[in-house]
C-alpha cells in the first residue's frame, strides 16, 4: 500500500487528538477519577454518534446483526475503548509522564510481536529499521536531547498498566486490520464507519460503565465540577474519540497496523510541543531532529522493497 497524502494525513491526525487527550487527561486528574473520566468521555461519545449518525442510531433499533457478531465487537470494545484509555488515565496518577511516553513509545514493538506471533506476519528489515528510527526520535523527545536520563528512569505500578494498555491496542489495531471471516467480503454487513463504531462502543461502554462503578465502589475521590472539567469532557468526546477513531480505522485498514504504529509514535511528540505551548517554552532543536527521526522511520517501513 503506497502512503498516499491523503492516507498519511488520515494516520497523523489521531495522534494529534491523542496527544492532546494525554495533555488533558493530566490537566484535569486532580478533578475526576480516571475510570470515571473514560466512562463520562464514552458516554458523551455515544450520544453525539447517536445525535449525528443516524445510521448508528438505526443500529439500535435493529440488534440482530449485532448479537450475531458481538464475540467480536465485545473484544475490540473491551480492548480499544474499555481497556487503552482507561488503563492510560489510571497510569498518570500514579506514574510519570516521562514514563507514561516512553512505554507508549513501545507500540511498533508490540504491533510486531502481536503480527509474528498470532497473525504470523513477520516483519520485514525495513519494518525493524523503521522501528528503531521512530523508537529513536521519541527517546530523543522525552530526554529533552540528553539520552543519558533514559538511564535514569524508574518503573512503577503505572508503568506496568500503561504497558497493559500498549497491548491492548496492539491487538485492538490487528483486530480492525484482520477481521474474523465474518466481518469480511459477503458475510459482512452493510455498515457505514459509524455503525462498526457504534458496535464498538456498545460493549466498550459497557466495560467502561463497570469499571467506573468498580472505581467509586471502593472509594474514588469526589468530581470536582467547572467549565475546565466540562471543557475537557467536551474534546475528549468529539476529537480523541469519533474523529480519531474515525480516521484511524479507516488508516489501518488500508495501511495495516505496522505502518499505523509508526505514525503512533507521533503521540509524544505532539504532546511535547503542546506542554511546551501551554507552558511558553519555544519547540527545541531536539523536537525538530525528533520529527525527522520519526519521519523517516515511516518512510523507512513504508518504503517499496528493492
Amino acid at each position: 500500500m503506497s502512503l498516499t497524502p491523503r492516507l498519511a494525513l488520515m494516520l497523523t491526525l489521531p495522534p494529534l487528538l491523542w496527544a492532546g487527550n494525554a495533555v488533558v487527561g493530566r490537566a484535569v486528574g486532580a478533578q475526576v477519577p480516571p475510570l470515571l473520566l473514560n466512562a463520562m468521555r464514552w458516554t458523551l461519545a455515544f450520544a453525539l454518534l447517536c445525535l449525528l449518525a443516524p445510521r448508528a442510531r438505526a443500529l439500535l433499533q435493529d440488534l440482530t446483526p449485532l448479537r450475531r457478531r458481538w464475540g467480536y465487537f465485545a473484544l475490540s470494545g473491551l480492548l480499544g475503548m474499555g481497556c487503552y484509555n482507561a488503563l492510560q488515565y489510571e497510569a498518570l496518577h500514579s506514574s510519570t509522564a516521562l514514563n507514561v511516553t516512553l512505554i507508549a513509545a513501545s507500540l511498533p514493538v508490540w504491533m510486531l510481536a502481536v503480527g509474528a506471533l498470532v497473525y504470523r506476519v513477520w516483519p520485514t528489515r525495513r519494518q525493524l529499521a523503521g522501528a528503531a528510527l521512530s523508537l529513536a526520535g521519541v527517546a530523543l523527545v522525552i530526554s529533552r536531547g540528553h539520552l543519558e536520563r533514559l538511564a535514569e528512569v524508574q518503573f512503577v505500578r503505572g508503568d506496568l498498566l500503561m504497558l497493559l494498555a500498549v497491548i491492548s491496542w496492539a491487538f485492538y489495531s490487528w483486530l480492525l486490520a484482520r477481521p474474523p471471516a465474518h466481518m469480511r467480503s459477503d458475510e459482512r454487513p452493510d455498515w457505514d464507519w459509524s455503525q462498526l463504531l457504534m458496535a464498538q462502543l456498545v460493549f466498550g461502554l459497557a466495560f467502561g460503565v463497570v469499571s467506573a462503578g468498580v472505581e467509586q465502589a471502593v472509594g474514588a475521590a469526589p468530581v470536582r465540577w467547572g467549565w475546565p472539567l466540562a471543557a475537557a469532557l467536551a474534546y475528549v468526546a468529539m476529537g480523541p474519540s469519533l474523529i480519531a477513531y474515525r480516521c484511524w480505522g479507516l488508516g489501518v485498514a488500508q495501511a495495516g497496523p505496522t505502518l499505523a504504529a509508526f505514525f503512533g509514535n507521533l503521540t509524544p511528540v505532539f504532546a511535547a510541543l503542546m506542554s511546551a505551548a501551554l507552558l511558553g517554552e519555544w519547540p527545541a532543536w531536539f523536537h525538530g531532529a525528533a520529527f525527522a527521526l520519526i519521519a523517516a522511520g515511516i518512510a523507512v517501513s513504508a518504503g517499496r522493497r528493492g
